[in-house]
């Protein structure tokens, strides 16, 4: 055999392993750990082959956990460098600590992150606003869901100031036929989030008053932080019967069931209630005060999505980030869960008529964040845990608004000293 043949062979062979070595390389597979168990189907069937035609050479796992055992189960898993590459972000202070113990890796230069605000990226970055730490994936907004069938049937129109809330809810009771207000105050943190955090902002003004109080300009014992409690505490007589004992799943079944008129709600209970109702749907943002007032609506940070700072597979992950960053991203998951809001600067066409609804709020009224996330519940007794209790204590009658307000503004000042 020639020398020219042997080095052909020689060439051949090379190409051949060549070949077999590019096609038999195993993918890096990435693994997301997120609270969000009921969104499993949506991301593996809607979101990540999407990603993963685009980028062959890398599969992506989307594996969640219960969310009342998310946090505990995360930081076990962090400590002991089980932890998967991508991390799901709760908002504000929880993540703030994870990246401050360097557990998620700062995204700065990600490419992506200039798609986001100042604002949309508050939940996930420094007080100083120095270090982004996860890419904001969406927001939630809070409101009020109907039964429009009831409406119609019982004469009522959506509600636009606090005084005809209350005369729509009288009249539901008066006919009899439906529960006027689907709430219940088991569940301390439904008449927080639901209840306090959905009509407050409209007397508090929003990110005007948030601020106010965290830099000790305001106290919760002014007015227009007493005055949301004032209006809860009359929520009382139009909530179901045994309402004390309700709880969170009570109150969704009561409304979805059709024995109840309106629901007290956060934009997530779209999917759900469309699926389970057998009646209409209608939302209306929280009344204001009088007619012709300037209207806020709590549109909070819900979920973002960070990188384990000891990701084992950290390029490829932060490929899948830069791509959770993209507006082609922010479309799929705003469609593919109505209800969560993308917080990308690049507008979303949403397909579903209730999410429109409630994103539209945002350009008729100033969005807000819940006043209890950002630093005020970062000691003991925290804010957000003390409103659990104020909410449920001012609705059931024990304890009156003005003394609610009281022990919430003590609490915080056992602890909580402004910056000057």
């Amino acid at each position: 055999m020639s020398k020219k043949s042997v080095m052909c062979k020689v060439l051949v062979a090379a190409a051949v392993a060549g070949s077999i070595g590019v096609a038999t390389a195993a993918p890096v597979v990435l693994t997301i750990e997120s609270w969000r168990n009921d969104d499993l189907p949506m991301w593996r069937d809607q979101i990540i082959p999407v990603f993963e035609k685009r980028h062959p050479d890398i599969k992506v796992k989307f594996m969640p956990m219960a969310p009342t055992e998310y946090n505990a189960a995360l930081n076990s898993k962090l400590e002991a460098g089980t932890a998967g590459d991508l991390i799901s972000c709760r908002p504000f202070d929880g993540s703030l600590q994870l990246y401050q113990k360097g557990r998620l890796a700062s995204l700065n230069s990600l490419k992506g992150m200039d798609n986001f605000t100042p604002v949309a990226k508050t939940a996930w970055s420094t007080d100083d606003g120095k270090a982004a730490f996860c890419v904001p994936i969406a927001s939630v907004i809070h409101g009020f869901i109907y039964n429009k069938d009831a409406f119609d049937k019982t004469g009522v129109k959506p509600p636009v100031t606090v005084d005809e809330f209350f005369a729509a809810l009288a009249k539901f009771k008066a006919a009899g036929s439906y529960v006027p207000l689907a709430m219940g105050t088991k569940d301390g943190w439904e008449t927080a989030s639901m209840g306090y955090q959905n009509i407050g902002p409209n007397y508090y003004k929003g990110e005007e008053g948030r601020k106010a109080l965290i830099a000790g300009k305001a106290k919760l014992t002014d007015a227009q932080w007493v005055e949301p409690l004032r209006v809860l505490a009359r929520w009382k007589p139009y909530l179901g019967e045994g309402f004390e004992s309700q709880t969170y799943p009570d109150s969704q079944n009561l409304f979805t069931l059709g024995r109840a008129a309106i629901y007290p709600a956060g934009s997530w209970e779209i999917p759900g209630f469309e699926k389970q109702a057998r009646f209409k749907l209608g939302v209306f943002p929280a009344p204001v005060k009088k007619a012709g007032d300037k209207c806020y609506v709590s549109d909070h940070p819900d979920i973002g999505l960070g990188l384990n700072a000891k990701s084992p597979n950290a390029a490829q992950a932060r490929i899948f980030l830069e791509w959770v960053a993209s507006p082609e991203f922010a479309g799929l998951y705003a469609n593919a869960l109505p209800g969560f809001f993308s917080l990308n600067k690049t507008p979303v066409e949403l397909k579903n008529a209730l999410a429109r609804e409630f994103v539209g709020w945002r350009g008729k009224c100033e969005s807000t964040i819940r006043p209890t996330y950002q630093i005020l519940s970062r000691g003991t007794p925290d804010l957000e845990g003390q409103f659990w209790n104020a909410g449920s204590a001012v609705i059931n009658g024990s304890v009156t608004p003005e003394a609610a307000a009281q022990k919430l503004q003590k609490g915080l000042d056992g602890w909580y000293k402004p910056a000057k």
